[in-house]
């Protein structure tokens, strides 16, 4: 009727459904942003309220033992902040009112500590520095300026750093509700698949979640220890820099060693080699025995897929894009060996029964 075509009606509708979902989540990218880093953040709770659980055997509602986990992580963080936050903030402070003295080209040559070997180069090096200084003030200041709008920005939002563990404790607390839903859905039509989905992603991000917190704490211990016993300039900021930039696959433990190097080599530490070495060695170990150790293998990306992510993460949500790009990977990975593991159940001949 009217020459109007039912498929084609149907494709048209269903398109534009899908086109006007993508754009409410495009409107909702913030809330849905929040949402994703505090299942994730959830991820690492859990694992303390499980060991809560099996201590206390039940005698404790669940209710007020996960609300006992939540005090006790605060406690341990103010506590943490409370020994080295004061050391940190002062290092900070130091090394921002000394960064102008320490990068100024005209006495850049008298303080480059340099072995004995390459000190006819002393010169040349210097001048080489001093180029690279002068050539890269211009060009940083767009990122520092880019640095600061971001800074101010997170500071208008510093109401999620109390919205995502408040969304955790619910997620943990509802905890039952999503196994029954899971038990529920697996009695439906295809509903193995997608129970194995969940399973899947659930797997892939608990382990991405919590190793990506333990490579960040031995970050943290390992740098500030040595450093500080090396007598490295601002050790504990350094560390401190270094363990964020953990959960920045690849590139994040490269920018912090050129950082920890940097700052070093400018500051006239005369042992940057033993630096190099320590930083050298301490990446094999991590990434070669701890990392393959405490991830899982749905959680081993390829590099040039976690490089891509990375890339496309900032481009798409700044900072966060970059945080969350690897997890996305993963599960993206994860779905699509579900499918392949699904479909060769499917097409697979069923074995007759014993005679």
């Amino acid at each position: 009727m009217f020459g109007i075509d039912a498929r084609t009606a149907r494709v048209v509708w269903t398109a534009a459904l899908v086109v006007a979902g993508l754009y409410g989540v495009f409107l909702v990218r913030t809330t849905l942003l929040v949402m994703l880093i505090a299942v994730l953040f959830s991820y690492l709770i859990y694992p303390l309220f499980v060991l809560a659980q099996r201590v206390v055997g039940g005698r404790i509602p669940r209710t007020p033992l996960l609300c006992l986990v939540y005090l006790v992580v605060v406690a341990l963080v103010a506590l943490a902040g409370g020994l080295f936050g004061s050391q940190v903030a002062e290092q900070a402070t130091t090394l921002a009112h000394q960064l102008p003295t320490l990068l100024d080209p005209a006495t850049l040559e008298r303080r480059l500590p340099l072995p004995g070997v390459l000190e006819p180069l002393r010169a040349r090096l210097a001048g080489f520095l001093r180029d690279l200084l002068q050539g890269g003030s211009s060009q940083a200041m767009p990122f520092v300026r880019n640095i600061g709008a971001g800074l101010v920005h997170l500071a208008g939002n510093l109401i999620y750093v109390v919205v995502v563990p408040i969304l955790s404790f619910l997620m943990i607390l509802q905890g039952p509700v999503f196994d029954e839903l899971l038990v529920t859905m697996n009695q439906r039509r295809n509903g193995a698949f997608w129970t194995d989905v969940l399973h899947g992603l659930n797997t892939v991000l608990s382990s991405y979640v919590r190793a990506l917190a333990l490579l960040s704490l031995a970050t943290l211990l390992a740098y500030g220890l040595v450093l500080s016993l090396m007598g490295v300039p601002f050790a504990l900021l350094l560390a401190g820099a270094a363990a964020v930039l953990e959960v920045i696959p690849v590139l994040g433990p490269l920018v912090a060693a050129v950082a920890i190097v940097g700052v070093a080599l400018f500051s006239g530490y005369e042992h940057v080699g033993w630096v190099v070495a320590f930083i050298t060695a301490y990446r094999i170990f991590q990434d070669y025995m701890l990392n393959p150790y405490l991830m899982s293998e749905g959680v081993d990306v390829p590099p040039i897929l976690v490089v891509f992510g990375l890339l496309a993460g900032e481009e798409l949500a700044g900072v966060s894009g970059i945080f969350l790009s690897v997890p996305f990977l993963a599960a993206v990975r994860m779905v699509a060996m579900q499918i392949k593991l699904h479909r060769a159940k499917i097409t697979s001949p069923v074995a007759p029964p014993p005679a």
